[in-house]
């Protein structure tokens, strides 16, 4: 196989915006406003989080589309950051991407996948909860098995070439766009809903709607449920190399993806509390296995509809998997091929032109993870440590108009400086908020990050003896 084989411009505008789509929705948005609700007690609150989140994370994605303009290469950020603030933080977000941050999101992905698909067709019941070292390798084993596979197919789908994936990502997201337009029409004009709910707040003693300090704190704490909901629209910019006219279409397909993205999200939020109030969805987050669409889905139409938005959630967890595994085996490729990974993963099948062992090293360690069952804790963790890097990234901005103004931009971050200095500021109050709230899972998150150190200087005396 030839190592020094770059990838090639396949994907044009369209597919690209379709990428971004498809690797942000993904389950987040289905659930995650029960435990939102339980922190807020309003739906307004809920609403207004997820317009902020939307906001913030499109300032992010504007910041990164400037990047993008600038260095369309594969490995995203990775590659933004040799350039800003040297090759150690560069490799440090390298391995925390293959680590957890990124493997870690698609052993979710395809957890919640399995989960989705044994609601609809349940598996048999196997495994044990027997430990080992720690670990109950085989709970819920059925459901690994499944989601293994999951991993394992997608993967071999990927390395038969980027336009088959890409092609199976936008069937996909026709379909997941079409399953969420059907599902918020209905919902809104089958007179189940009373649009009192979407002004009461909640009457439940232990969650009233907090006020002043207490308010702030509640927003920043739903707010990593939004986050979550919104995370990867970074991720094409991994894939920088294989996109037709990346200069123009990868700025272009950041952006309008994201705002796709932005309007879905509020107007499913907006059904939710239409349909159902919320003290319903506080009283669901203490019931783990239920999922809230899935619950409005009954309310507006029962059984029936509660099995075409199951499906719905099968079709969206595997289209963010399945995009997820395409975009985020470029940061391995991209590292090995500055000699910052194992060389292996630097190779490029000559037939498929695609990172084929660095996706296979990717499907490894995900599957590794999703018998390890620590996927959720390990996103926890990394949720604030992500956005101490996608912060960066807007720094980045700001710090190449200053030191270098001469290299072209094909695309300028709109409200500059305002727009990036306004996410760092975000990036910033989050990442001090939670060491301050959650001081147990930030220093595991960096902790986790940290184990790169050893790993780099490894590397980097190999490479010159």
């Amino acid at each position: 196989m030839n190592t020094l084989q770059t990838l090639k411009p396949k994907i044009g505008l369209r597919a690209a915006t379709f990428l971004v789509v498809s690797v942000i929705i993904g389950s987040g948005v289905f659930k995650k406003i029960a435990p939102m609700a339980q922190e807020l007690g309003s739906p307004w609150l809920i609403i207004l989080c997820w317009v902020l989140a939307g906001f913030i994370s499109l300032a992010g994605a504007l910041s990164t589309a400037e990047m993008a303009s600038m260095f369309p290469n594969s490995g995203g950020e990775y590659f933004y950051f040799q350039k800003v603030y040297g090759r150690f933080f560069s490799f440090l977000y390298g391995w925390a991407s293959f680590t957890v941050i990124k493997t870690a999101a698609i052993s979710a992905l395809a957890y919640i996948f399995a989960e989705s698909l044994n609601s609809l067709f349940p598996l048999p019941v196997t495994g044990s909860n027997e430990m080992f070292l720690g670990i109950a390798l085989f709970q819920n084993l059925s459901i690994k098995i499944l989601a293994s596979g999951l991993i394992i197919l997608l993967t071999l789908l990927n390395y038969r070439g980027v336009q088959f994936a890409e092609k199976l990502s936008s069937l996909l997201t026709y379909l997941m766009l079409i399953g969420i337009t059907v599902f918020i029409v209905v919902g809104f004009t089958s007179g189940k809903g009373n649009y009192q709910h979407i002004t009461h707040n909640s009457n439940l003693v232990n969650h009233l709607a907090p006020e002043g300090w207490n308010l702030i704190k509640a927003l920043f704490v739903a707010s990593l449920g939004a986050f979550w909901g919104y995370e990867g629209w970074n991720n094409i910019a991994y894939i920088g190399e294989e996109v037709k006219n990346p200069k123009r279409n990868l700025p272009l397909a950041l952006g309008v993806g994201t705002i796709i993205v932005i309007v879905t999200y509020v107007l499913l939020n907006v059904l939710f509390v239409y349909v159902l109030p919320i003290d319903f969805f506080i009283e669901l987050n203490a019931n783990s296995n239920k999922i809230a669409a899935v619950e409005v889905a009954g309310q507006i139409s029962g059984s029936i509809g509660m099995t075409l938005v199951a499906s719905l959630i099968v079709v969206t967890t595997l289209n963010s998997c399945n995009s997820s595994i395409l975009m985020s085996a470029r940061i391995m490729y991209a590292m090995a091929r500055d000699k910052m990974f194992f060389s292996k993963a630097a190779s490029v099948h000559p037939k498929y032109n695609t990172p084929d062992i660095a996706l296979f090293i990717q499907a490894f360690w995900a599957i590794m993870l999703v018998f390890s069952g620590t996927f959720d804790q390990l996103t926890d963790m990394l949720v604030f440590a992500s956005f101490l890097f996608y912060g960066s990234t807007a720094l980045g901005v700001i710090i190449l108009r200053i030191k270098h103004p001469e290299i072209e931009r094909k695309y300028k971050v709109i409200g500059y400086p305002f727009v990036p200095a306004i996410f760092c500021l975000f990036c910033i109050s989050l990442f001090i908020s939670t060491i301050i709230n959650q001081p147990n899972s930030a220093i595991w998150g960096l902790s986790l990050i940290a184990t790169g150190v050893p790993v780099y200087y490894w590397l980097n005396k190999n490479a010159h003896t």
